[in-house]
C-alpha cells in the first residue's frame, strides 16, 4: 500500500519515449510491489498478504527496472509500515522505524515482545518488528551486480536501530547530512495522545517526544517539548530546515521554528481557522520555490486537511464521527517562518483550493508550479473497523476507510500568479482509481508524475469499495503539450555551494523562435523529490540557480549558471535532479549530487560571479515546429502486466547507486 514507504531512485537518462498527452493519464501497469522512475525504483510496503513471494514470505520491498521494465522482489526484514525516511548526502536512503510485527489480518504476530502489546516476530509474514528498525539501501544500476550485498536493503534490526520506537515519525536532514528524527507513535493507532487510553495499563498508546539522530551521535534521547503539547496531532509532524539552521515545524495547531541542536523553541502562531494539516488530518504541505527573486527566503504552504473539533478525533482506538461524513478543509495558509524585512512571522490567507482534500499530496514541478493529486472530500486518513458512533463494522458504508469522496481531477497552483487566480484544473484530465489513504506520487526525470497506492485496510483486501490498489498511473503536466523541450549538454555530476560556475549548451535544434526572448526565459533549478509516504514529501524542494545566457551565432544558447547559495541549510546535501526551463518547458532532469558526499560540513566558497549576458539580433532555434511529439519520455509506460503485481506501496525516495563506505551500517 502507497502508504508506508515508496522509494524512488531517480537518476538521469530517458526511458523510451511514449506517447503522452500535457494533463491526462495513463496507467502504467501493474508492478511488482515498485513504482517506475528512470532507471530504478525501490518501493517499500508494510508487512502484508501480498500474493508476491520473496524468500518464502509475502514481498514488502522490491526494485523496479524502468528501461526493461521488469521487476525484481526484494527482501526486507522488519515491519516497514508507516516509516519516514531520508536522503543520506551520497545519495543513499534510509528509513526509520515502522510497526511491530504482524501477521495474517494484521493481527498481532506470533512472537510477543515483553509487555504483550507488540509482536516481535510472526511466523505466517516473517516479519520483524520495525519499530526502532534503521534500513539503509544503496541503489544500484543495471551495470552493478544486484545479487551483492551493496545492492540490497541492510534492515538488521540486531545490529542497527533507534534508541526510541518510532511509528510515523518526522525525518529532516542538517546541513552536514545529518537526519534528525522526530517524535512518532509508540504504538497504537488513529491518534494516540498522551491521554486518555482507554486501556490505563496500556502502555503503548501514547506519542513518542524526544528525537534523536541518524547516524547515533551516542546521545541520550531529548524530549521535544513540542510533541508534548500537540499530543493527539503530531504523527508525521511537517518539518522544514531554514536558513538559519533552525527548523519550522508544525503539528496540531501550534507552529514552532526550533534549534534542535540547543533544543530552544520559539513559538510561531497557531494555524488559523481550526485546520489541522498533520495525519491523519493529511493536508497537502509543500515549501515553495526558493528563487533568487525572494531571496532564498523559504515560504511554506499548506493547503486542505480538516477542522474537525477535538472531540472528534477519538483516541487510538477510532474517531468518535463518521468521519467520511465530514467535509475535508479548501482553506489554504502560508508563511514565511524567517522573514527577513523586519516582520514577525504571520499565517496568509492564500487561495482556497477548487476542491476539499483530505489526503491531497503536492508535487512541485520543475516549472515552480504545485500540482496537487491524489485525496477526498471527506474525512481523514486511517482505517477502523468501527467508530463510537457505528460501533461495528456492518455500519462502516465505505469498508474500512474513514474518507469518501475521492478526488480524481488534480489541479496546479501557480506561486507567481496574482492572490484570486492561483489555481486552476483547466485542462486536466481525471482519473479513474481512487486514491485515498495509504497513496502517494512523486515528480520523474522526465517531468510526468508517479501516482500509486490506495489501500484503507488492515491487510489486503480485493474486494472491498476502496480496495488494495496495485495499478500505478503517470499523469502528464501540461508541458507535455510542448512540440520540443530544451536539449541542454554539459550537465555537470555534482555541485557545490558557491564556487565557480558552469556552463551549459542549448542546441538550436531544441527550441524555436527568437534565441534573445527564449534566453530570457531561461531557468535553471534543482529539485528533490524526497521521501514520500502518506501523500507527504520529506525533504522535498526546488531551489533556482542564478544564471546569465550568451546567444551564439548558430542559435545555440550558452547559459553561465551559479552553484548553489553557499548556504547547505536552504538545499541539504544529497541527491537531485537538474533541470533547464525554457518559456515555461522543463528539459528532461539530470541526477546530481549536492555537495561533497560525505556527512560532516559542507566545503563553501563564496557565491558565484557571472558574467553580463550577451544578446545576438537574428538568432533564432531551428526545432521543427510542426513536430508533435511530446519531446520527452515517459516514465509510466510499464508494460509488466504480471498479476502479482503491485504498485500501492509507500514511499517514494529519490537516490543513487553510490556506495561510500561512510556509510556502510556497523
Amino acid at each position: 500500500m502507497l502508504p508506508s514507504l515508496l522509494a524512488l531512485c531517480l537518476v538521469t537518462a530517458s526511458s523510451p519515449v511514449l506517447a503522452a498527452t500535457a494533463g491526462s493519464f495513463a496507467d502504467a501497469g501493474d508492478t511488482l510491489l515498485f513504482v517506475g522512475n528512470e532507471e530504478k525504483v525501490y518501493i517499500l510496503d508494510k508487512a502484508e498478504g501480498n500474493a508476491a513471494q520473496v524468500m518464502g514470505h509475502p514481498a514488502w520491498g522490491s526494485v523496479w527496472d524502468m528501461t526493461t521494465h521488469q521487476s525484481t522482489v526484494m527482501d526486507v526484514r522488519t515491519n516497514v509500515f508507516c516509516s519516514s525516511g531520508m536522503h543520506l548526502p551520497n545519495g543513499s536512503y534510509v528509513t526509520f522505524g515502522g510497526n511491530g510485527a504482524v501477521g495474517p489480518g494484521g493481527n498481532l504476530g506470533s512472537q510477543l515482545n515483553p509487555g504483550g502489546y507488540s509482536a516481535a516476530w510472526d511466523a505466517t509474514y516473517q516479519d520483524f518488528d520495525g519499530t526502532r528498525a534503521i534500513r539503509v539501501l544503496n541503489p544500484c544500476r543495471n551495470s552493478d551486480n544486484f545479487a551483492s550485498a551493496n545492492c540490497q536493503w541492510f534492515d538488521e534490526p540486531t545490529l542497527l536501530s533507534m534508541q526510541k520506537s518510532r511509528w510515523y515519525s518526522a525525518a529532516e536532514p542538517t546541513a552536514d547530512g545529518t537526519v534528525v528524527i522526530i517524535g512518532g507513535f509508540v504504538n497504537g493507532g488513529y491518534v494516540n495522545r498522551n491521554y486518555p487510553n482507554v486501556d490505563p495499563e496500556f502502555e503503548g498508546g501514547a506519542a513518542e517526544p524526544t528525537y534523536e539522530y541518524y547516524p547515533p551521535t551516542g546521545t541520550t534521547p531529548q524530549t521535544f517539548q513540542f510533541m508534548i503539547k500537540t499530543s493527539g496531532l503530531n504523527a508525521y509532524a511537517h518539518t522544514f530546515l531554514m536558513p538559519s539552521g533552525k527548523m519550522f515545524v508544525q503539528a496540531n495547531l501550534s507552529t514552532v521554528l526550533w534549534d534542535h541542536v540547543a533544543n530552544v523553541e520559539t513559538s510561531l502562531p497557531d494555524m488559523p481557522n481550526g485546520v489541522a494539516r498533520v495525519y491523519p488530518a493529511s493536508g497537502a504541505v509543500a515549501m515553495l520555490p526558493l528563487t533568487p527573486a525572494n531571496n532564498y527566503i523559504p515560504t511554506v504552504l499548506f493547503c486542505g486537511g480538516t477542522d474537525m473539533p477535538d472531540y472528534a478525533w477519538g483516541n487510538y482506538t477510532y474517531p468518535f464521527i463518521n468521519t467520511w461524513e465530514y467535509p475535508a478543509s479548501k482553506d489554504c495558509q502560508r508563511i514565511t517562518p524567517e522573514p527577513q524585512d523586519g516582520s514577525s512571522p504571520a499565517y496568509q490567507q492564500d487561495d482556497d483550493m477548487l476542491d476539499g482534500r483530505t489526503m491531497g499530496q503536492f508535487i512541485i514541478l520543475p516549472t515552480g508550479k504545485l500540482l496537487v493529486v491524489n485525496g477526498g472530500l471527506n474525512g481523514t486518513a486511517g482505517y477502523a473497523q468501527a467508530t463510537l458512533v457505528t460501533a461495528s463494522y456492518a455500519d462502516m458504508p465505505f469498508g474500512e476507510s474513514l474518507a469518501s469522496g475521492p478526488v480524481l481531477t488534480p489541479a496546479i497552483y501557480d506561486p507567481e500568479a496574482a492572490k484570486g487566480s492561483r489555481w486552476s484544473n483547466a485542462g486536466l484530465g481525471a482519473s479513474t482509481i481512487p486514491r485515498l489513504y495509504h497513496s502517494s506520487a512523486i515528480l520523474l526525470p522526465d517531468g510526468s508524475v508517479m501516482i500509486a497506492g490506495s489501500n484503507p485496510n488492515v491487510d489486503v483486501n480485493l474486494t472491498t469499495i476502496f480496495p488494495t490498489t496495485y495499478k500505478a498511473e503517470i499523469f502528464y503536466p501540461p508541458y507535455f503539450s510542448a512540440k520540443t523541450r530544451p536539449a541542454p549538454t554539459g550537465m555537470p555530476k555534482t555541485l557545490s555551494y558557491g564556487g565557480n560556475s558552469f556552463d551549459l549548451t542549448i542546441p538550436a535544434s531544441s527550441y524555436s523562435g527568437s534565441a534573445n526572448d527564449v534566453a530570457e526565459s531561461a531557468q535553471v533549478v534543482i529539485t528533490r523529490g524526497g521521501f514520500t509516504t502518506h501523500a507527504m514529501n520529506m525533504g522535498q524542494r526546488l531551489l533556482q540557480l542564478n544564471n546569465t545566457f550568451t546567444v551564439n551565432k548558430d542559435g545555440s544558447i550558452t547559459l553561465h549558471v551559479a552553484q548553489p547559495p553557499p548556504n547547505a541549510n536552504l538545499f541539504q546535501p544529497g541527491p537531485a535532479f537538474l533541470w533547464v526551463n525554457m518559456n515555461g518547458i522543463p528539459s528532461n532532469g539530470t541526477y546530481v549530487i549536492v555537495g561533497n558526499g560525505e556527512i560532516g560540513p559542507q566545503p563553501t566558497s563564496a557565491a558565484s560571479v557571472l558574467p553580463e549576458s550577451v544578446r545576438l539580433s537574428g538568432a533564432s532555434g531551428t526545432a521543427d515546429s510542426s513536430n508533435t511529439s511530446s519531446g520527452g519520455s515517459s516514465s509510466g509506460a510499464n508494460d509488466n502486466t504480471d498479476e502479482e503485481g503491485k504498485s500501492n506501496l509507500g514511499t517514494i525516495i529519490g537516490a543513487r547507486p553510490y556506495f561510500t563506505p561512510h556509510f556502510v551500517p556497523p
